[in-house]
This record gives C-alpha cells, structure tokens and sequence, in this order.
C-alpha cells in the first residue's frame, strides 16, 4: 500500500511540473508576441520585434500610404511574399483621392476644432493591416512637402488647413502664420512659423495647442501598436528645438500609457557628417536610432555611400543604436543599378533597414506604380532585389556579422562589400561593374570544407550548384559572372 502511495504522488508530481513546464513555456511565448519594435539588446545596431532580431527591408508605390487604401492590402502582401516587412508612412494629404484630417465647414472652411473621421479611420486600418502582417511601419509625423511650396496635387501650404486662408479657426494676425509660403524646404531653418511655434522658438501657444491636438490624436491611434517607430519630420533643415520638442513630447505621451517609443529626426542635409546630424547622433535621449536616408541622394555614390555609413557607425560606436535607410532614391538621379547597389551596400554595411522610395508621383495610379525614376517603389526588380537581400540575410546570423572589408585584399574600390563572423560565416556582395569581381578574402584561421552559395541578386536567381571548397588561409572569390551577385559562404554541415 505504501508503494502504490508512493508511485501515485510521483506520477502527482510529474504531472503538475509537466503543467508548469507546459504553462511557462506557453508564458515565455506570450511574453515575446508582446514585445514591441526596439533595438536588439545584443546588437542594438538591429531592430527587434516579438523578441527576435529582425532586418528591415521594403519598398512600396506611396510615402502615404494610409491615404491610400485601394489596394492597400494586396499590396502589402505583395511587399511580404517578396521578404518585405518595413514601409514607410508620412501623414500627408497630397494627392487626388487623399483626404485632410480636418473636416470643413459648408462653406468649404477647415474647422481645426473638428477632425475628420475618414483621414483617422484610413490610418487605424492601415496600422491594423500592418500589425496583423507583422510589417514595420515607420510613421514620419510632419511632411515639409505639405507645409511650403505647391506639390503635387494637394501638397503645399496653399493648400494645407493650418493655412489661415484655409481655415475658419484663426486669422493671419492671431495665428501669426504667413498665408504664402513660395520656397521648397530648406538644409537649413526658414523663417516658416508654423515650425517656431515651440516654447524655445516664437513660443506660438495658440498654434501649437492645435499642432498638440493633432498629434494627440494621432498618437490614441498608433501607440497601442507595437510595430511602430517614429520620425518627427521628412528631411527638416528647420530649428533642433522644434524636433527636440516633439520627440520629448512623444517620449512623455509614451511614458503616460507605458509604452516606450522610438524615435528619431531625418534631416536634410545629405552630409552624414554636419552638425545638424551629429546633434541627432549625440542625443539618445530624445532619438532611440538614427535615420541616414539623405546619404541615398547626390552625395553618397559608390564607395563613399559604403564609407558614410561606416562612418556613422563607427560615431555611434559608444551607444550603438539602429540606422535606418527610408528612402532609397531612383533611376532619376543614379540609375536604377545604382538604386540597387545602395539596397544592397546598406545590408553589407550593417545598416538596420532598406527601403526603395517610391517613385515619383503621377495621378494615374497605374503609371505611378509602374514607374521607377525616384525610387524602385514596389517594381518587379525591387521585387526582385528584396527577395535577394532577404534570402542571403536568413542564411546568416545576421547580428553576429560586422561589416568587414578589412578582410578583402586584391579588391578595387566599390569592387566588393564583405559581413564577417570570422570563422564563422561570411557574406560578399559585389555590384554590377566594379573592379574585375575577384578578391581574395582572409579566412585564416577556418579551417575544413566550407560552401558558397551564389545568388544574383536583381534576378533572384541562386546557382544550382553550391561550391564547395577547402578552406586554408586565403580563398579567392570569383563572382559567376556580371551583374550585382552576392555569396553566402558557410562550414558545409
């Protein structure tokens, strides 16, 4: 009798760690679905969400895409069959079919005192779209393009419901907003008041609780998502203290609700190196990482777009934060194969995202999405060239590889981009023309029968046959053939 006691409590006993075993690991999983967007902790020069490491990479037909909800869902499904997961979304009113966040009066009036329930609605549809797809949505607050000159349809000040003109809440004298605004957004601060209107600039109470009023409002619907970051302006040259302002005042509307936001500023200037960056660069506590999108314009071509990224790396070496690419600009200013090197430079260099711009805006939706001058948008081969970048960065352990030229002798300048773990994994991509495609990469130190695998990257086409070899010392790397290719070169298993 005292045996069977003794057996039933055991089995008692088995059966209620089993529980419990069962119960924390279904409780450690919940733990990570909770875990918003946030730097990775063990290499805080990449994004983590749900508690994994993850690489941003997109590309998409609209900045505001919010404002764009034909289609929307297809297309962001198109963007993740292809290995997207990161869009860009400004809060911007520019084209036919878009709508303002303010209702109007009969008298065709906008009532900054009464928002309009289709511009909110638009936007709670797409972040729920988006969380449901687990794509990262970067939300860029205050739009320039919106607030000066004329552009496009309904982008531009003469156009915009802070405009005094436009709007029956305030005059030009009580609001002390110009009521033309004729020059595009600037590298450095312009005299346009609606971007003074913060206590360390013209202290504009009035305008500013309207300007607090709309991020209220816009912050009820995005902070109960997860997969957000934020950006306070579209490429500002204007005054750091307007952007420190929103970014303190996104961090206290985040601490109010126990969220912690991520935030940062892109600025105009296309230096990395400028004092207005460094002052983004040296400010953890209002920007949580960093966005380097004007170094894909005029100044970052070819080896010097690698090298500026590094640099910035190498700046933030002592409180590493992730480093985002937005835009990545198109064939209007480089050529499309030099939009794709840039994709591809950033992966190479470390950066924490890549996204192609959308190309430049046309009315019909049709030839807007086909066109590739500004940006490759969502085009087949940005298709194409996600895919690739996706592929090559799931066969590594992408957060324990450093970019590692250092590591290539025999190369050529812009011949060749290498992410190392020495010993471990390593990953070369080379663009279309530079040098002769060969270098010889460093593996001291490796030893035994390594694999590598070859991809071209603007087809998405991976060679048949892996090559393998045996590794001592230095191994000569010849890419297949010309064309932008990358190798994934691993211990054979």
């Amino acid at each position: 009798m005292k045996s069977f006691i003794n057996t039933f409590l055991l089995k008692v006993i088995f059966v209620a760690v089993l529980l419990l075993g069962t119960a924390c690991e279904k409780s450690q999983v919940e733990d990570k679905q909770d875990k918003p967007v946030q730097p990775f902790p063990e290499n805080p020069f990449y994004w983590s969400y749900k508690g994994e490491p993850i690489l941003l990479l997109g590309g998409t037909w609209q900045d505001n895409l919010f404002n764009h909800p034909e289609g929307l869902e297809g297309h962001l499904e198109l963007l993740m069959s292809v290995g997207g997961n990161y869009v860009r979304n400004t809060m911007s009113h520019r084209n036919v079919g878009n709508v303002f966040a303010y209702a109007k009066t009969a008298e065709g009036y906008f009532d900054l005192d009464k928002f309009n329930e289709a511009y909110w609605d638009r936007f709670a549809t797409f972040l729920k779209i988006c969380h449901d797809k687990d794509i990262i949505v970067q939300l860029e607050i205050w739009d320039p393009w919106d607030h000066y000159e004329d552009h496009q349809s309904f982008g531009g000040w003469s156009h915009h419901p802070f405009n005094p003109v436009n709007t029956m809440t305030f005059t030009p004298e009580t609001s002390r907003l110009p009521i033309a605004v004729d020059y595009p957004p600037r590298s450095e601060p312009s005299e346009h008041a609606f971007f003074r209107t913060v206590p360390d600039l013209d202290n504009n109470e009035m305008v500013l609780s309207y300007q607090q009023a709309y991020v209220d409002q816009l912050l009820s619907i995005s902070l109960p998502f997860p997969n957000v970051i934020y950006c306070i302006n579209n490429e500002s040259g204007e005054e750091l203290a307007w952007s420190n302002y929103w970014a303190a005042y996104l961090h206290q509307k985040g601490q109010e609700k126990g969220v912690k936001v991520q935030v940062t500023e892109m600025r105009r200037r296309e230096d990395v190196q400028a004092a207005d960056h460094r002052l983004v660069f040296d400010d953890p506590q209002h920007y949580t990482f960093v966005d380097i999108s004007q170094n894909n314009a005029f100044s970052g071509l070819g080896q010097r777009h690698y090298d500026n990224i590094q640099y910035v790396r190498d700046y933030l070496s002592q409180n590493p934060r992730p480093i985002n690419n937005i835009k990545n600009y198109g064939a209007a200013r480089h050529g499309e194969e030099e939009s794709i090197a840039r994709f591809c430079r950033m992966v190479f260099a470390g950066a924490a995202s890549a996204r192609f711009h959308r190309p430049h805006p046309l009315e019909d939706p049709k030839d807007h999405e086909a066109a590739t001058d500004f940006g490759l948008g969502l085009s087949p081969k940005a298709q194409r060239v996600i895919q690739s970048m996706r592929q090559v960065s799931d066969k590594l352990a992408l957060t324990k590889a450093n970019p590692r030229n250092d590591l290539l002798s025999e190369r050529e300048e812009n011949e060749a981009y290498l992410l190392a773990e020495e010993g471990k994994q390593y990953a070369i991509y080379f663009p279309l023309d530079a040098g002769d495609g060969q270098v010889l990469l460093d593996m001291n130190g490796a030893k035994g029968k390594w694999q590598i695998a070859w991809v071209n990257v603007s087809e998405n086409t991976w060679l048949d046959t892996i090559e393998e070899v045996e590794i001592n010392g230095k191994a000569p790397i010849q890419k297949p053939e010309r064309g932008h290719w990358a190798c994934v070169i691993l211990p054979s298993e």
